[in-house]
């Protein structure tokens, strides 16, 4: 699945569960797909939507810690983990304008039994144009486990980064790019005022945020590059072969001096 087109994923990943229904629970819990938006109509913001904020058929907004539609039982963080959550949307939110200037973010966190886990989803869609059309969705899952002292927590950070861009010229025609990236990471840090979670897990979705985007850049930029210059050369026709005449004669050149030396 992370071969085929990131735009794609909710069409195949249904074609894939018609063909083997018995493993669809298996499925739809280990492929990620492209992440969807929802609006909270009680502060009028944008949120996403992901297995980690859902119960049954219902999301739970992090703004208003609320469920759309309305659920009375629904799973809910603690009232210290909820503290933490909202004191993360919006220090990601503001980490998401820095970097992508525009899309959408959210923050789910859940208790375990020795820490929390928790989930940021970034979404940046493309600015409507018809000539160039993307998306970039990025799931960081990040697990929390604190020390007896509370000093110090282990983290682990396992993050999946899904891109596409389409362009549509007279000159070339069409075509796309796109695939995804999963990449994990574990950390021991220090905790206190100076390093609170957030922060720690703010710097490892940065880093790794990066390294993704540098690999992308390489792996599909990069080749598609090279193999586009391959493919069609910059100069002319009547250049290329005045080039080639040009090495024939020097080689011609330096083979009738070889032979009078």
């Amino acid at each position: 699945m992370r071969r085929l087109p990131p735009q794609q994923i909710e069409k195949n990943l249904s074609d894939l569960i018609d063909l083997v229904p018995d493993l669809c629970e298996d499925l739809l819990s280990s492929v990620d797909q492209p992440l969807k938006i929802a609006r909270d109509k009680t502060v009028g913001k944008d949120y996403l939507l992901c297995d980690y904020n859902r119960d049954g058929d219902s999301f739970r907004s992090p703004w208003t810690n609320q469920y759309d539609p309305p659920l009375k039982d629904g799973a809910m963080p603690s009232e210290k983990l909820r503290k933490l959550e909202v004191e993360a949307n919006n220090a990601f939110d503001q980490y998401r304008e820095m970097y992508f200037e525009g899309g959408v973010s959210s923050v789910y966190l859940w208790d375990l039994q020795h820490g929390f886990a928790g989930v940021i989803l970034i979404k940046k869609a493309g600015d409507g144009s018809k000539k160039i059309q993307g998306c970039w969705d990025s799931i960081h899952v990040v697990e929390v486990m604190e020390k007896s002292s509370g000093k110090s927590a282990h983290y682990k950070l396992t993050s999946t980064a899904m891109l596409w861009l389409q362009t549509t010229k007279s000159g070339s025609g069409t075509m796309n790019l796109g695939g995804s990236l999963t990449r994990q990471v574990e950390l021991d840090s220090n905790v206190n005022e100076a390093n609170p979670h957030i922060a720690n897990i703010g710097r490892m979705v940065e880093d790794m945020e990066n390294k993704i985007r540098n690999t992308l850049n390489e792996i599909y930029f990069g080749k598609t590059r090279d193999i586009v210059n391959s493919l069609r050369s910059e100069k002319s026709m009547t250049d290329s072969q005045q080039m080639i005449q040009l090495q024939a004669d020097l080689a011609r050149t330096l083979q009738n001096r070889s032979a009078a030396n």
